[in-house]
């Protein structure tokens, strides 16, 4: 039996508020986050703020707790579109340097944690039911408790990870796996790949199987066409893609479904998966589109391999904010605060 003072810092454990923030490469969302008496992670004052508009992460925090209007959390939990390693972390995509140990004694906080953003994902499927899971393809049937599950999404670059559960144990493995090499399919896609080695030198699955990846895709489809497509965001593009009002961005949708597909199966071939996740702010604004496209055929698409591919689930993650909730979780795991 647990005694009176353990359950007593047991329960302070429970209640002591977290800073989590969710770093990409476009926005950083904030909370504070409470774990409560049932354990579970409750998630309270959500802001997303623009990473241009900040120099830093410390200016970002700073503007966070303005909007608060109270003191911060004296603890942080960090998800970072990055390598989680070393002294100081630039992010892929951004110019912030976040260096958790220099956070913590300029800052003054207790404890600091780091990990990387699609790694907190996995740790936000560790701690989540089945509920917070929907179909994309294959079998709908819930991810497999034991194996491995290839977590992915595109946002400003394609992030994945691995979940690994068995018996007793879970454990959560951050990956770079959205710089590995593009490799075309088609003759389209073997066109594609040669304007952007010409522009860029090596290009990775994220050049293409991200937000960006729209309008590369895009432009390849309007030079192909002769045609000469007005200057616009990528924010306008997708809209006009998934609105329907431009039949080229549609086209480019499309073909942007098929490589999200042949990656995310050849990430579950290289990860030995039972099952994939997708997660992310675009997967969600795609997901009506994927079951009419043919994103599950190039992800089946594995030669000698296509019957297992077949046969794995892929769902996407329901949560909004998986992020901030799996930033969370793996701090929990690490300092049990």
């Amino acid at each position: 039996m647990e005694s009176p003072a353990r359950h007593r810092a047991s329960a302070r454990r429970r209640a002591a508020e977290l800073l989590v923030a969710d770093v990409g490469g476009t926005h950083a969302r904030f909370a504070r986050a409470r774990c409560d008496a049932s354990g579970a992670i409750r998630l309270f004052d959500l802001a997303k703020l623009q990473v241009a508009d900040h120099p830093s992460l410390e200016a970002a925090l700073f503007a966070y707790a303005r909007m608060l209007g109270r003191p911060l959390p004296r603890q942080l939990a960090l998800a970072v579109a990055a390598p989680a390693e070393g002294e100081a972390v630039k992010l892929v995509n951004a110019p912030w340097v976040i260096a958790p140990r220099r956070l913590q004694e300029e800052g003054g906080f207790a404890a600091v944690s780091l990990v990387n953003d699609f790694a907190a994902v996995a740790h936000a499927v560790r701690v989540l039911g089945e509920a917070a899971f929907g179909h994309v393809a294959g079998p709908d049937e819930p991810l497999p408790r034991e194996g491995a599950i290839a977590v992915l999404g595109p946002g400003t670059g394609l992030g994945a990870a691995l979940l690994l559960r068995g018996p007793g144990f879970t454990h959560v493995q951050a990956t770079e796996a959205g710089h590995v090499d593009f490799a075309p399919l088609d003759s389209f896609e073997d066109r594609l790949l040669q304007r952007l080695r010409a522009e860029v030198g090596r290009v990775s699955v994220e050049r293409l199987v991200s937000g960006p990846g729209l309008a590369a895709i895009h432009a390849e489809l309007a030079a192909i066409a002769g045609q000469t497509v007005p200057q616009q965001t990528d924010p306008a593009l997708w809209d006009a893609a998934l609105a329907g009002r431009d039949p080229l961005a549609m086209a480019a949708l499309d073909r942007w479904c098929l490589c999200l597909g042949a990656v995310a199966g050849d990430l579950a071939l290289a990860h030995g998966a039972a099952g994939v996740l997708l997660a992310g702010g675009l997967v969600a604004r795609v997901a009506p589109r994927l079951g009419a496209s043919g994103f599950h055929a190039r992800f089946v698409a594995k030669g000698r391999l296509a019957a297992r591919m077949a046969v794995l689930p892929v769902r996407r993650i329901l949560c909004a904010e998986p992020g901030l909730l799996g930033a969370a979780a793996a701090h929990l795991a690490a300092h049990g605060a």
